[in-house]
């Protein structure tokens, strides 16, 4: 395959800055061609403005996603519709233990793909394997997660949000509602991302944080903790939790435990934003995880096609933090009803 090397040498430094708008832009401007397949094209109907005419890459996106997760499948989608505009067949691969993670990623690297996507969670267990892609001369993005190695790593470019900046803003959102005890349910002990979510909400929040460790991948066990945790401590007045179906078994917590807690929470789906729009949900901070998907593979496209790094190579490409609430549920409701947002 015609792939550009890739240095590991800070000498990305003298590639030309792309803004990302102007990236976007360049991608969208592609004639009509085949498209990623047709589970690609079914999932991103309607969601490209054009099709590329450049020769066919394979990209392989891996991620440390546990099955069944609506936000994965968000950003699976977004990965799927540039995959359908960019003419790639796109190799999805996830699994939530490290070292199988790292197994899938040289398993991309044996099939001599044109690029790699992965997120960093336990960016230790995947540093060695991320080296042989690179040292193959196949370029690697990082999205979701390792925001703090990316470069570190040498990977090209980044997508994803700040976690430490995003559960500071949740604190200091906290600060404004009166709460002053609040729980922080961790899903997955070790996550990079979920840990400096709670940590940045304990540095801002005015009040006590109490961290909860719970079995993310058992539903009725997360409900039945909060519960139980919630009927032990009646001065709990705030449950903040790091995914949407753990803000939703947790609401159900609050209720059967006849606690007064209010839940807040990171990340969206559909029925997370009808429950804001019931408010049953205080407010989530949205990442995008579509924009994260769609991103770090049309990057790959343009940085083997034109030569761009997103982000200059150099900063990474923030795909949030934003809060959604009842003032702006609205404005995204119907995007969350088609699995987007």
């Amino acid at each position: 395959m015609n792939r550009m090397s890739l240095p590991r040498s800070r000498s990305r430094r003298i590639a030309p800055v792309v803004a990302v708008a102007a990236a976007t832009a360049l991608t969208l401007a592609g004639c009509s061609s085949s498209s990623g397949g047709k589970k690609a094209e079914e999932s991103a109907a309607g969601a490209s403005a054009g099709k590329a005419d450049t020769p066919r890459m394979t990209v392989a996106m891996v991620t440390h996603a546990p099955s069944g997760d609506t936000f994965w499948d968000t950003i699976r989608k977004g990965a799927e519709a540039a995959a359908a505009k960019d003419n790639i067949k796109l190799i999805y691969s996830n699994d939530e233990t490290a070292a199988d993670q790292a197994s899938l990623v040289q398993n991309a690297i044996d099939q001599k793909v044109d690029g790699i996507a992965v997120t960093l969670a336990k960016p230790d267990a995947l540093k060695d394997v991320v080296a042989k892609a690179e040292q193959a001369g196949i370029p690697v993005v990082g999205l979701n997660a390792g925001l703090d190695v990316w470069k570190e790593q040498g990977l090209l470019s980044f997508f994803g949000q700040d976690e430490a900046v995003s559960g500071q803003a949740l604190g200091t959102k906290l600060n404004g509602t009166g709460a002053k005890n609040a729980l922080c349910v961790i899903q997955a002990q070790g996550d990079v991302n979920l840990e400096q979510r709670c940590a940045g909400v304990k540095k801002t929040f005015g009040g006590k944080t109490e961290i909860l460790y719970v079995n993310g991948t058992d539903m009725p066990s997360v409900k039945s903790t909060v519960t139980a945790k919630l009927k032990t401590d009646s001065s709990i007045d705030e449950v903040v939790t790091l995914g949407a179906p753990i803000a939703l078994a947790a609401a159900q917590s609050v209720s059967e435990s006849g606690s007064k807690a209010k839940v807040a929470t990171f990340d969206l789906n559909k029925e997370l934003v009808s429950a804001i729009e019931k408010g049953t949900i205080q407010f989530a901070v949205d990442q995008q995880p579509y924009l994260q998907g769609y991103l770090a593979v049309d990057s790959l496209w343009l940085y083997k096609n034109n030569g761009n790094y997103m982000g200059g190579g150099e900063q990474p490409v923030l795909t949030g933090p934003a809060f959604v609430d009842k003032s702006n549920v609205d404005a995204v409701a119907a995007f969350a009803a088609k699995g987007t947002r």
